[in-house]
C-alpha cells in the first residue's frame, strides 16, 4: 500500500511535466505517460532485468518532484538511467544539483520546444492507419513534433464519418481508445482527445488541396499499399500542401526501405519518398543484425507463422494470389513472403544469404518468425540468449529488440508490444554453428511504432534525450 501511494503521487507530476513542459518521462524506455498506478509499479519492477534490482519508488519520486520545479523545456527523460548515473557518482552532489547539471540545456526553458512541427496526413485508415492515429494522438503533447491533421479515405456510405470514428474508438484486438472522441459531421472532423482530424474524401491522391485545410508541407503516410514504386507514390507529391511520402509496406525499385534502428541514418533531407518495409522485415532485421555482428551469418531460412490479414478472404472466394482465396478463418495458408530478401535492403551484408516463406494462420494479430541460421562462429544457447538479452536492454537496438524467457507466454501476450520483435529465449536452439531463434512480433502495433520512429526521422522532430548516449554507456559499464 505504501508503494501504491508513492506511485499515485507520481501520476500528477508525470502528467504536469508532459502537458506543461512537453517532457516525456520513461523507465528504461517504458513511457510513464498516462499510466495507471499498477503500470508505474510494473515499470519499476521491470528495472530488475537490467540492474538485477527493482527500481525504488523512494528514489524516483524525489527526482520527479525536482524535475517539476526546474521548469524544463521539451525533452525525453529516462529517470531510471539518470538515477543509475547519479548512484554511480556516489552522491558527490545533491540530487537537485546533479539534475540541474545533467539537464542544463533545457532547465528554465518553460516548456519551450525547439522542434518544428510537421503536419501529418494518413492516406488510408485501415488497421495500420488507425493504430498510427492512436500513437500520434498519444504523442501530441504540446502540439509540437508530428501533428496529425487529416486522414484521407474513400467515402463508403452516407454515415461514413460516424463509422470511421467508431472504428477508431473500438478495436477488437487492441481494445478501446483511451480518451474521448467527438464527431462534427458538418465540418467532417473527428476530434480525438482535443485534436481535430480533418476527414478528406478522395479517390485520387494527386488532386487533393491540403492547403485548403491549413495543411502545409505535410508528411503523407500511405497505408493503402496500392502503390509500391516511386512513380505511383509520387502522385501524392502533386497535391498542394504535400512535401514527403512514407509507405507502410515494402517498396519496389530503388526506394529506400527503412528499418528504424538499422538504416534510419540513411534518411536525408532530400528524400521525398521512402518506405518503412514490412512488419516481418522490421521484426527480424534487428535480431539478424545483432547475430551477424557477433557470430556472422553464413546463410539461413526465415519461416513466419503470420496472423491473417485483410487481403485474405473470410470464406473461399476468388483471389489474385495463390492460396489466399481460401478461407483465412479456417485454414493455415502457405504463401510467399518477400521479408527475407527485403532484409538485404536495410542490411546489405546479408544480401543473398536468406530465403523465406510464410504460413498464414487463423489468429487476428501477433506473428512469430523462426530464424534457422548457419553461423560463422559457433555458440551455445546460453551465450546467444545472454547476448540477445543484453542487446534488448543496453544496446542501440533496445527499442527494436525485446527478450523473454517465460515458459508460459503465447501469442496474445504480445498484443500491444512496442518493440519490433521479441526473442523467445526458452525456444532458442544452438548447436555450435547451427542456430534457431523464435521471434514474436505484434505485426500491427509493434510495426506501427516502428513507422512512427521513421516518421520522426523524416520530420527531424526528436526532442533532446537525457541521459545522453555516452552517459548510458558509462552506466552500463558501471554495472
Amino acid at each position: 500500500m505504501d508503494r501504491e501511494a508513492l506511485a499515485e503521487a507520481m501520476i500528477p507530476l508525470i502528467g504536469r511535466l508532459y502537458r506543461t513542459n512537453n517532457v516525456v518521462t520513461s523507465i528504461h524506455g517504458r513511457s510513464l505517460i498516462n499510466k495507471s498506478t499498477m503500470n508505474i509499479l510494473k515499470a519499476h519492477r521491470f528495472a530488475r532485468r537490467i540492474s538485477t534490482e527493482e527500481l525504488r519508488l523512494e528514489d524516483t519520486l524525489p527526482m520527479l518532484e525536482i524535475l517539476s520545479r526546474l521548469d524544463l523545456g521539451a525533452a525525453a527523460i529516462d529517470i531510471a538511467r539518470l538515477r543509475s548515473k547519479y548512484d554511480l557518482e556516489g552522491g558527490s552532489r545533491s540530487l537537485e544539483d546533479f539534475l540541474r547539471g545533467e539537464l542544463a540545456d533545457v532547465v528554465g526553458k518553460g516548456g519551450r520546444d525547439e522542434r518544428t512541427s510537421t503536419d501529418v496526413v494518413l492516406y488510408g485508415f485501415g488497421r495500420i492507419g488507425r493504430l498510427l492515429a492512436r500513437l500520434l494522438i498519444e504523442k501530441a503533447g504540446g502540439g509540437h513534433g508530428l501533428r496529425l491533421r487529416a486522414i484521407v479515405v474513400r467515402r463508403g456510405s452516407d454515415n461514413d464519418l460516424i463509422k470511421r470514428a467508431s472504428l477508431l474508438r473500438r478495436d477488437s484486438v487492441h481494445g478501446s481508445f483511451e480518451g474521448t472522441i467527438q464527431v462534427d459531421e458538418e465540418a467532417e472532423i473527428i476530434t480525438a482527445n482535443g485534436i481535430p482530424i480533418q476527414v478528406i474524401y478522395s479517390n485520387d491522391p494527386s488532386t487533393i488541396d491540403y492547403t485548403r485545410y491549413g495543411i502545409h508541407d505535410a508528411l503523407v503516410v500511405d497505408n493503402t499499399g496500392r502503390w509500391r514504386d516511386a512513380e505511383g507514390l509520387s502522385q501524392h507529391l502533386r497535391s498542394k500542401g504535400a512535401a514527403k511520402v512514407l509507405l507502410t509496406a515494402p517498396g519496389k525499385g530503388a526506394l529506400k526501405n527503412i528499418v528504424h534502428g538499422i538504416n534510419h541514418g540513411t534518411i536525408s533531407g532530400e528524400d521525398t519518398i521512402i518506405t518503412a518495409a514490412s512488419c516481418t522485415t522490421n521484426a527480424i532485421t534487428p535480431v539478424l543484425k545483432a547475430v551477424n555482428d557477433r557470430f556472422g551469418v553464413v546463410h539461413g531460412h526465415v519461416e513466419t507463422v503470420h496472423s491473417f490479414t485483410n487481403d485474405q478472404n473470410l470464406i473461399d472466394n476468388f483471389h489474385r494470389g495463390d492460396r489466399r482465396g481460401r478461407s483465412a478463418a479456417l485454414n493455415m495458408v502457405l504463401t510467399e513472403t518477400g521479408a527475407a530478401k527485403a532484409v538485404a535492403k536495410a542490411l546489405p551484408e546479408l544480401d543473398g544469404k536468406l530465403t523465406g516463406s510464410s504460413i498464414r494462420v487463423p489468429t487476428p494479430d501477433v506473428s512469430i518468425a523462426i530464424l534457422n541460421l548457419t553461423l560463422r562462429t559457433g555458440t551455445t544457447k546460453e551465450e546467444v540468449n545472454a547476448y540477445l538479452r543484453e542487446m534488448s536492454l543496453q544496446s542501440d537496438l533496445r527499442k527494436q529488440i525485446d527478450y523473454i524467457d517465460s515458459p508460459e507466454v503465447v501469442s496474445t501476450d504480445f498484443v500491444g508490444s512496442r518493440r519490433a520483435g521479441i526473442v523467445d529465449g526458452l525456444a532458442t536452439i544452438a548447436n555450435d554453428t547451427f542456430l534457431v531463434l523464435y521471434v514474436w512480433y505484434d505485426n500491427e502495433f509493434g510495426y506501427s511504432c516502428q513507422v512512427v520512429r521513421v516518421m520522426e526521422e523524416m520530420a527531424g522532430v526528436h526532442p533532446p534525450a537525457f541521459p545522453a548516449k555516452e552517459a548510458d554507456a558509462r552506466v552500463a559499464v558501471g554495472r
